[in-house]
């Protein structure tokens, strides 16, 4: 039995005389990243006629999206919050919120991106809109697929509907 660490893409093995080293995965000195990535959501809820706190856990992938809202306080100060949207309201789950609007939004696209939700905006009447990147109504980012749909894909071009099919010689 060879105690040591086997490192990935190499046959070189470094030997040490604890066993425990073996076993143990080298990273990256920076690398605080989460180790797992997040599958549920824990909303804490309060039953109304009994009074009872209670802990709900909430899958991510049931979650439909994440919104952006900002509000101006009693106070008169605009605060920014970040929710994860469920299409039951009770589910709502509030992430971020920041007085002003410094970092709100790059928080919001970095949620959305590590969940792979869609983003949304959410308007004054608690209406969530769909976001989308437009200038002077030009789509930027991702384009329209180049390729014909299952129903398009039967039909000619346009230019070989003026010609007529060609004739067999078997008569």
């Amino acid at each position: 039995m060879v105690h040591g660490v086997a490192m990935e893409g190499s046959s070189v093995v470094l030997a040490f005389g604890k066993p425990a080293i073996a076993d143990r995965r080298f990273v990256a000195a920076n690398d605080n990243g989460p180790k797992d990535p997040v599958k549920t959501v824990t909303v804490r809820r309060m039953l109304e006629q009994s009074g009872v706190s209670i802990k709900i856990k909430v899958p991510v992938t049931e979650f439909i999206g994440v919104a952006v809202a900002t509000a101006i306080s009693e106070e008169g100060v605009l605060m920014s919050s970040i929710e994860l949207v469920h299409s039951d309201s009770e589910l709502n789950y509030r992430v971020f919120e920041e007085q002003g609007n410094h970092n709100v939004v790059a928080e919001w696209q970095n949620w959305g991106k590590k969940l792979r939700l869609p983003l949304f905006i959410k308007a004054g009447d608690g209406q969530y809109m769909p976001y989308s990147q437009q200038v002077d109504g030009v789509m930027l980012g991702s384009s329209a697929s180049r390729r014909k749909l299952a129903a398009e894909a039967n039909r000619r071009p346009r230019f070989l509907n003026r010609r007529k099919p060609g004739q067999s010689e078997a008569n």
